[in-house]
């Protein structure tokens, strides 16, 4: 079983089209295995509370137990995949006080053996919306856009993951390329620290509520770019099986 960890991000975020933007926050992410998920204790979980709702997706029959293993477990069945039980590790935001908003969560799947099979890469936008991508191991193929994620982007290109398992450093990047050039590139980067109840004390002080302010953040920018005048792209219906509920 991996033990769980937390990594304190700085994501950034570059428009290169069709005018030239950049910003940058911080946060913290959950790198966990699906199989052994932190526990806390009560008092504390309302800050670190892991919902196999807020990922993938899944119809389980009337009274099974529905969790995030068996999520992914059947995305990849869909896909004619079967891990045999191999470890699955996550990258992720966790709850917070109710409330999660996950713009990329990644899982790593490996075999019985334990050789990493495949990639997943969540894609979430702020309207509930979300869409996962299979990769291969080393996670460069190019994989076609499916959701429509900025309303100044409509759903064409393809996206670009470098996403290497993480270890004492995070660094994932993931890049949209459109009309044969990179349109937008995002990075997140971090370094690995215990998840511990006294670490995670620490990150309600220096990041509070951050997927929320990761949330209103997007948003902010997104009223500068329309403030720059950049055209906004009308949102495609979407599938009811990709709409989630963050709250």
């Amino acid at each position: 079983m991996l033990t769980p960890a937390l990594y304190r991000t700085r994501i950034t975020h570059l428009r290169r089209a069709p005018v030239r933007h950049y910003f940058e926050h911080r946060g913290y992410s959950w790198y966990v295995d699906v199989d052994d998920l932190p526990r806390f204790p009560l008092w504390l979980r309302p800050f670190a509370r892991f919902d196999a709702r807020d990922h993938l997706w899944a119809d389980p029959a009337p009274g099974s137990n529905d969790s995030l293993r068996q999520r992914i477990d059947a995305f990849l069945a869909r896909r004619g995949i079967d891990l045999e039980g191999g470890t699955v590790t996550a990258l992720l935001q966790a709850r917070v006080l109710g409330y999660v908003f996950n713009p990329l969560s990644l899982y790593w799947c490996h075999d019985a053996d334990g050789v990493l099979r495949h990639v997943i890469a969540e894609v979430h936008n702020t309207y509930g919306e979300r869409h996962a991508y299979l990769l291969p191991p080393d996670g460069i193929a190019p994989v076609s856009k499916q959701l429509y994620v900025s309303p100044f982007n409509d759903v064409d290109g393809y996206y670009r993951v470098r996403a290497p398992r993480p270890n004492g450093q995070l660094d994932v990047a993931i890049s949209l390329h459109q009309q044969n050039r990179p349109a937008f590139v995002a990075t997140m980067r971090g370094t690995r620290r215990p998840a511990t109840v006294g670490e995670l004390l620490r990150l309600q002080m220096v990041a509070p509520m951050a997927p929320l302010m990761g949330a209103l953040g997007i948003r902010r920018q997104g009223i500068t770019l329309w403030l720059r005048r950049v055209p906004v792209v009308p949102r495609p219906k979407t599938p009811a099986q990709e709409r989630i509920s963050q709250r």
